[in-house]
């Protein structure tokens, strides 16, 4: 039951290493890039951010490697906060996104927030995968304080620009 691509009546191979982007409003201040099974909390975040006024591009990074390197630098380069994240530990898919934009200088002017959002790097007790999620800050109420703690002092609609760890080990 994840977020996927449709199946086709005929297979059709996909590209290797390269993303998608599942929506992208022309006036989006804000790109969550996602890797594996988070889209679909990505997609709930976005909705939450359009209803407070801040428009959202979300993609799906569809592979760690190789980085679809185009979709990335345009994110970035488009977009003043960029979100990654994945079901992996720091050092991970998040890493090598820093990495590349570090790499190719997209950094260097100031114009984009990244933040990556990654599971814990310790241990998290076993119980329902919604609190495992919620607790780890990847499920769409994280995502949500993370875009708006990141957005520049006083674009994002009222929030006050901290994001709680509670929670997180």
């Amino acid at each position: 039951e994840g977020v996927g691509v449709e199946l086709p009546e005929q297979g059709e191979p996909l590209a290797i290493g390269r993303g998608r982007v599942i929506r992208r409003p022309a006036n989006a201040r804000v790109a969550l890039l996602s890797l594996g099974t988070r889209l679909g909390e990505a997609l709930k975040a976005a909705d939450d951010l359009e209803k407070a006024g801040i428009a959202v591009t979300v993609a799906d990074a569809r592979f760690a490697k190789p980085l679809d390197e185009d979709l990335i630098l345009d994110l970035a380069g488009t977009h003043e906060v960029l979100v990654t994240m994945e079901e992996g530990s720091v050092g991970g898919f998040g890493a090598m996104v820093l990495h590349l934009l570090s790499a190719k200088g997209a950094l260097d002017a100031g114009t984009v927030r990244v933040r990556t959002l990654t599971l814990p790097d310790s241990f998290q007790d076993h119980d329902k995968p919604e609190k495992m999620y919620a607790e780890a800050g990847l499920d769409a109420d994280a995502i949500v304080k993370t875009v708006k703690a990141a957005l520049p002092a006083g674009k994002a609609s009222g929030e006050p620009p901290v994001v709680s760890l509670a929670g997180r080990r």
